[in-house]
């Protein structure tokens, strides 16, 4: 029972953070733009992610809306929450040679080093997802 409650909570606070964060991109559409722009990326690629990512964090919350489709949203959610995170820890390194505003964050207060820290904290609740949902099925699989 304790299982459930659990993966419940993981699969609220996702979708929580995708629609939240793809709404306030879509709210402060030319805030959004203008800090995509500022960041250490490719003209070209800032300019893919601002018309797409929105998109895609709606597409990741309704897959994990759904049961059917929630292990694909899973999937999507650790995707997303890996190459965020791989980012910011480039950015953290010195990759990009400069350290862009971290005022593009989903906590606009947080720094670069906070910002990787919740979004670990958002990449393992995906994966404990993952393997939540993975189990269950072994096992209804397993007493058939």
């Amino acid at each position: 029972m304790k299982r459930f409650y659990f993966f419940d909570i993981i699969i609220f606070l996702l979708i929580l953070l995708f629609v939240y964060t793809a709404m306030s991109k879509l709210f402060d559409f030319e805030q959004f733009k203008g800090q995509m722009y500022n960041q250490a990326l490719p003209h070209a690629l800032a300019t893919v992610l601002i018309w797409t990512l929105p998109g895609i964090e709606i597409i990741a919350a309704l897959l994990l809306l759904f049961e059917q489709t929630r292990l694909a949203g899973l999937y999507l959610s650790t995707v997303l929450m890996i190459l965020f995170t791989g980012y910011i820890a480039l950015v953290l390194l010195g990759y990009y040679g400069r350290v862009p505003c971290s005022c593009g964050g989903v906590i606009k207060s947080l720094g670069w080093k906070n910002h990787l820290f919740f979004n670990l904290f958002f990449l393992l609740l995906s994966i404990l997802g993952i393997f939540t949902i993975s189990r269950e099925r072994r096992m209804v699989t397993k007493y058939r």
